[in-house]
């Protein structure tokens, strides 16, 4: 069975800091772009971050770039998104996705495999 599982998410004051982490199971992630969306009460899941297989690019939303670092050990099989200077707008359930194509679209259809997601609580 083909899985990807998020955990680091918790609740934290505004200027903290979370690192989340996704494992992948059943199959090799290493040719698939990872990438992160979340989504936020009432607002359509969004983009935030995604790399390449071989972490050859990484792409960034505006609203995180600068704050947020996305890396990814192949061997481990894992992605995981550092984000810094957290404030409440960054709230939301965070979703890791798996893209085969191998490089990071900001579009969710184009990811075939999702975690359960993570909620990511920041208040101010």
């Amino acid at each position: 069975q083909v899985q990807l599982v998020e955990s680091g998410g918790g609740m934290v004051q505004a200027g903290a800091s979370l690192r989340l982490s996704c494992v992948g199971s059943g199959r090799s992630f290493s040719d698939d772009a990872m990438g992160w969306f979340r989504q936020a009460p009432g607002k359509e899941r969004e983009f935030v971050a995604g790399i390449a297989s071989g972490s050859r690019y990484r792409d960034y939303a505006a609203s995180v770039k600068g704050r947020f670092t996305i890396v990814r050990d192949n061997v481990k099989n894992t992605v995981s998104l550092q984000m810094n200077s957290l404030n409440p707008v960054d709230t939301a359930v965070y979703y890791c996705a798996a893209n085969r194509r191998g490089w990071p679209s900001t579009t969710d259809h184009e990811y075939e495999y999702w975690g359960q997601g993570t909620q990511v609580t920041v208040s101010s």
